[in-house]
């Protein structure tokens, strides 16, 4: 073992950082070790103990969590003779980190059933129990670093894949492809039902503002995004330019900074301007603003915040006749990239003096001009907003024509963003890191429908999960339909 350990390579790899070498007496390990130690669960399962000496059983570790929020989601574990939790699970080299990070005022954490730590004598007061990974490994720390550096660390461990993942692996490709259009067309038919129900109460056009809206929050600020949308009809009266706009918008929100950065004179200069108009106004609407403390903007990328959003979002309105635009890029005679590069042209706004050169109001101004709206979120905008509402419309309107057109496209679209729920079912579901296993949007759209249908009505075990069964009935079909 000397020998090796002593080849060129073997010393090249340490001093070039491409892994670390631990050793027994190092004060303590990279948090990163720690977790791919519980994700691979590297540990003596069966002597596991809290720190207050009740037995620990990990029925599943959980998922790793690339996102804010705990490290893992969805972990189900048994502590002593009380019945199995389902919950998340923390990782910190010490108990402190509890509340050193502010896990214990953060809301994000309150599903955390384990704190798993490095070492420490007691956990957080107030916290979730605890369990020291030191007293568990089932190897030396310095080999277990070394693996770390090698390929058994880095796959997504067997174990935890879903039950579903050895006959859908067992599809060919083009049966998986079939079954996963199939799903994306329920998630049409759904998306599509939630337009047409609000439409009853709303009428259409309201409807697709309230659906822009949602998909310009993301998963994280739907609501707020949604709330803003249901007072359009009140907000968007008597103004038709874009900096009294945005300021009600921003105004409105709750996002509109109440001091200066006093070191960038563009943004100031932008701001005095937005709340020369806000003041005169902020009685008027005061009952219906929104507190800041709605909106989570930890972990966001400057692009996708939503102060930059309700911009874009301005932007349509003062241009105005956006569900025309819409309609007649559905008439046209589209396929593939020219439908895409067509939404991309109907929905773009005008550069924006400001918000072309900035993410936020706090960010320094941008080298380059930046669009209000990039390609990478028209395939998100075409599938979860646009596509559907003019779908439901096509049905209710019995528009046969039009109807195939827009699932034709649906189906043509090229693939989306990824994104964590898409990585994870890739990995449990399909047994596949590479993204090029879906080859489109649809696929994309079809993959989280059987997670919604399935995994979320299950646990990270599969407890009673059909879907299974559901792909062996559909492999075995001569004729799927």
């Amino acid at each position: 073992m000397s020998a090796i350990h002593d080849s060129f390579y073997a010393r090249w790899r340490v001093q070039c950082g491409a892994v670390t070498v631990l050793h027994e007496d190092q004060e303590s390990p990279p948090e990163r070790l720690l977790q791919i130690i519980w994700q691979h669960q590297r540990l003596l399962r069966d002597q596991l103990t809290t720190l207050d000496g009740q037995t620990v059983r990990i029925l599943h570790p959980g998922f790793h969590n690339l996102e804010g929020g705990p490290d893992f989601r969805q972990a189900v574990v048994q502590i002593g003779n009380s019945p199995p939790l389902e919950g998340d699970v923390e990782v910190d080299l010490r108990a402190s980190g509890w509340r050193a990070h502010g896990h214990d005022r953060n809301p994000a954490f309150g599903q955390v059933v384990l704190h798993v730590i490095w070492e420490s004598e007691r956990g957080a007061p107030a916290g979730p129990p605890s369990l020291r990974l030191r007293d568990f490994l089932d190897a030396p720390l310095g080999e277990l670093s070394l693996w770390l550096g090698g390929e058994p660390a880095q796959p997504f461990p067997e174990a935890a894949r879903g039950k579903c993942c050895a006959p859908l692996r067992g599809l060919p490709a083009e049966r998986l492809l079939d079954l996963l259009r199939q799903a994306a067309h329920v998630r049409l038919r759904s998306k599509a039902a939630l337009f047409e129900a609000r439409a009853r109460q709303v009428g259409w056009d309201q409807s697709l503002w309230e659906g822009l809206f949602r998909a310009l929050g993301y998963k994280n600020n739907i609501w707020p995004m949604q709330r803003l949308a249901e007072l359009r009809p009140r907000w968007l009266a008597g103004t038709g330019r874009t900096r009294p706009l945005q300021a009600r918008l921003l105004g409105l929100s709750g996002l509109l900074p109440a001091d200066l950065t006093r070191t960038q004179p563009g943004t100031d200069q932008y701001l005095r301007a937005v709340w020369d108009q806000w003041w005169r106004e902020r009685d008027e609407f005061s009952e219906v603003m929104l507190p800041r403390s709605i909106w989570r903007l930890h972990g966001l990328r400057p692009a996708n915040h939503p102060q930059r959003r309700l911009a874009l979002a301005a932007g349509w309105c003062v241009a105005g006749g956006l569900a025309a635009k819409l309609e007649f890029w559905c008439s046209q005679a589209l396929a593939g990239h020219q439908a895409c590069r067509a939404l991309l042209d109907a929905l773009q706004v005008a550069s924006d003096d400001f918000w072309s050169w900035h993410w936020t109001l706090r960010s320094a101004r941008l080298k380059q001009e930046q669009p209000l709206l990039g390609a990478t979120r028209v395939a998100d905008l075409a599938m979860n907003v646009v596509i559907p509402w003019l779908w439901t419309r096509a049905v209710d309107g019995k528009h046969q024509d039009m109807r195939a057109r827009l699932e034709q496209r649906y189906l043509e679209w090229p693939a989306a963003e990824d994104n964590a729920v898409l990585r994870l079912a890739r990995e449990r579901l399909l047994g596949q890191t590479d993204r090029r296993v879906l080859p489109g949007a649809a696929a994309q759209q079809g993959l989280i429908q059987l997670v919604r249908d399935f995994c979320d009505h299950s646990n990270s075990v599969c407890h009673n999960c059909k879907l299974p069964d559901l792909v062996r009935e559909f492999s075995g079909a001569s004729n799927p339909t």
